[in-house]
C-alpha cells in the first residue's frame, strides 16, 4: 500500500470539513420544505461524497462520509436545553439518517471508472 502524500492528507481534511458541512445542512435543513427539503439534503451528502471520492480517492470518501456522520449524530442528540434536531419518532428524521447512509453507502459502490479521470482508452 502506498503511503498518502500531503497533498492527499490536506485534501481528505477538506473533505472531512465538507463532509460537516453538509451533515449540518441536512440535519438542520431537512424538515423545512417537505419533502423536498429531505431529498435535497440527501442529495447534497450524496454529491459531497461523490466529489471528495473523486477528487482524492477512498481517504477523502472516508474523510468526507465520517465528517457527515458525526454531524448527523452530533446534531441529532438532545441539545443543552433539551432541543432535538431529529425527533427519535418522527419519520422525516429517520428518513434523513436513513438517507444519508444510504447515500454513503451508494457512493462507495460506485465502480472507479466514474470517478477518475484516466482519459479514454485505445483499442
Amino acid at each position: 500500500m502506498q503511503l498518502p502524500t500531503a497533498a492527499t492528507l490536506w485534501r481528505a481534511a477538506a473533505s472531512f470539513a465538507l463532509g460537516l458541512v453538509a451533515g449540518t445542512i441536512g440535519t438542520v435543513m431537512h424538515r423545512a420544505v417537505r419533502p423536498w427539503g429531505l431529498v435535497l439534503c440527501v442529495l447534497l451528502v450524496l454529491v459531497i461524497v461523490l466529489i471528495a471520492r473523486a477528487w482524492c480517492g477512498w481517504f477523502g470518501y472516508g474523510a468526507s462520509a465520517g465528517g457527515a456522520l458525526l454531524a448527523i449524530q452530533v446534531l441529532a442528540t438532545g441539545g443543552p436545553g433539551g432541543d432535538v434536531l431529529v425527533p427519535a419518532g418522527d419519520l422525516w428524521g429517520w428518513g434523513w439518517v436513513g438517507g444519508a447512509v444510504l447515500a454513503v453507502i451508494v457512493v462507495g459502490l460506485v465502480p472507479r471508472r466514474w470517478v477518475t479521470d484516466d482519459g479514454p482508452t485505445a483499442p
